[in-house]
């Protein structure tokens, strides 16, 4: 009950968020925004939640999960919203900002909250099911923008996020008794320091790989809408595009335990970032929605595992009463490179096109599976 409470919760959560992503890029180019300014504009997202990731973790384990949580799902909703009010460039900057500030602080408790849930054994199985929801949050996300943004406009795009986003914080704020004591609020001083994570080599490793797993999934959510628009594509059809991704992630989520212990979460991580790479080197040769839509599938399958695998990782080698800091700071490093992904490959795409956006990401990811596979080794 606790754990298909919780990724209820952050299903609608993520609606919100993943559909604001692609939300905001449409309404941009609507705007008239270059790739670097729409670059500048993602990027916000990340910007204050860099700053904030760690400290985020250390408010969820001290203060328990609950109200980070609904302070996470009110201030969504409120950054949604502005646009409707004032629709303008510096207003969508704004937003990004509150958007992605409120959602660093529940996230990082709702992951805190899924590892505390049930006994460590059943941890890879918990966070499969959180990834589970996440996958159906980025494949209903892109499509209810892209049809609102076609039947209905751009306002009443962000009206319908901003209501989906509200709902974690009302339940929480009405019922919460499913949440384990355990996360409940600790006032035992914790120990340790930032640079003892980090000199942690599993947990370097592991932050490292889940930062080239967040430069897959952004730059393919950021320049997708872009690249789309460039060849004709309506907003319905590169929702589906986005939604197609999605769906693969939740099919190979499905099997993901499976393929954990039989092979093991570091080789598996390592093969879905050499699989990534080798789709980005194809997407930007075709037009054609059903070809770029059958490689977002591919795409899916692999950044699918490489993400609730760098969860369960981090959340296994970190030290005792520090997982929710620990977490926060491998959001630190997801958020440094949702910061400077979008404004590095926007100026990029602005100067010379998708493809070498598209084929410098390839070689990333490639670069980052091989290098991973040889280290386990």
């Amino acid at each position: 009950m606790a754990l298909y409470l919780s990724v209820l919760l952050t299903l609608f959560n993520q609606i919100s968020l993943k559909g604001s992503r692609m939300l905001v890029a449409l309404y941009a180019i609507d705007l008239g925004a270059t790739p670097f300014s729409i670059g500048i504009l993602v990027s916000t997202y990340a910007f204050f939640p860099l700053l904030l990731a760690v400290y985020a973790g250390r408010v969820s384990d001290r203060i328990g999960v609950r109200l980070p949580m609904i302070a996470g799902s009110i201030g969504t909703a409120i950054g949604l919203l502005l646009p409707v009010s004032l629709p303008t460039m510096a207003t969508l900057y704004v937003s990004a900002a509150l958007i992605g500030t409120s959602n660093l602080f529940f996230h990082v408790s709702a992951h805190n909250l899924i590892g505390a849930i049930g006994e460590p054994s059943e941890r890879t199985k918990n966070f499969t099911t959180l990834s589970l929801g996440a996958a159906l949050a980025g494949l209903f996300g892109p499509l209810l923008v892209g049809f609102m943004i076609d039947h209905a406009g751009y306002s009443p795009a962000y009206v319908c996020l901003a209501a989906l986003g509200a709902v974690p914080g009302l339940v929480l704020l009405c019922y919460a008794r499913f949440i384990p004591a355990r996360v409940n609020s600790t006032q035992e001083k914790q120990t340790g320091s930032m640079n003892e994570l980090l000199g942690n080599a599993s947990l370097r490793g592991t932050f490292i790989a889940s930062g080239l797993v967040i430069t897959g999934i952004e730059l393919f959510n950021f320049y997708v809408p872009i690249y789309g628009r460039s060849v004709g594509l309506s907003a319905s059809v590169i929702g589906v595009i986005l939604g197609t991704q999605a769906a693969a992630a939740f099919a190979v989520r499905l099997w993901m335990p499976r393929f954990s212990k039989r092979f093991g979460e570091n080789r598996v991580l390592s093969a879905s970032l050499v699989m990534a790479g080798v789709t980005y080197l194809l997407f930007p040769i075709f037009e054609h929605p059903a070809i770029l839509a059958v490689i977002a599938f591919g795409l899916g399958l692999s950044l699918g595992c490489g993400q609730p695998l760098s969860i369960v990782l981090t959340y296994n080698h970190s030290p005792p009463r520090r997982a929710g800091e620990a977490l926060g700071m491998r959001l630190t490093v997801n958020k440094f490179t949702q910061l400077a992904v979008p404004i590095i490959f926007g100026s990029l795409g602005s100067g010379f096109g998708v493809y070498p956006v598209f084929w410098a990401t390839a070689s990333l990811l490639l670069a980052g599976g091989y290098l991973s596979a040889e280290k386990k080794r």
